[in-house]
């Protein structure tokens, strides 16, 4: 069993994803073996709004260099809430606007 917390695991702080706070859409980094049902029951357990919609991005890892040494960073999973228009507001990012 899940828990909550296990898959949102932070927000996405960025230009873009602030820009989209006005229409209601909230970005953030999730488990990157998490469902739209259940990033969209997270949500609404943690904060307590409505989702109307779940928008998923796989994020694949970037090839990076240490020196002579190279690899790939982990690759991770963002996802895009939209919230429904009676829905209240994530305090969370409205503080930060």
């Amino acid at each position: 069993m899940k828990f909550a917390q296990d898959i949102v695991l932070a927000p996405v702080i960025t230009e873009n994803s602030m820009a989209g706070i006005a229409d209601k859409k909230y970005t953030f980094k999730v488990a990157t073996d998490a469902t739209k049902v259940e990033i969209a029951q997270a949500v609404e357990e943690l904060f307590g709004v409505k989702v109307a919609k779940v928008n998923t991005i796989n994020v694949r890892g970037r090839w990076r260099r240490q020196g002579m040494h190279g690899g790939y960073t982990a690759a991770s999973k963002k996802a895009i809430v939209t919230l429904t228009p009676d829905s209240k507001e994530i305090e969370f990012f409205t503080s930060m606007t």
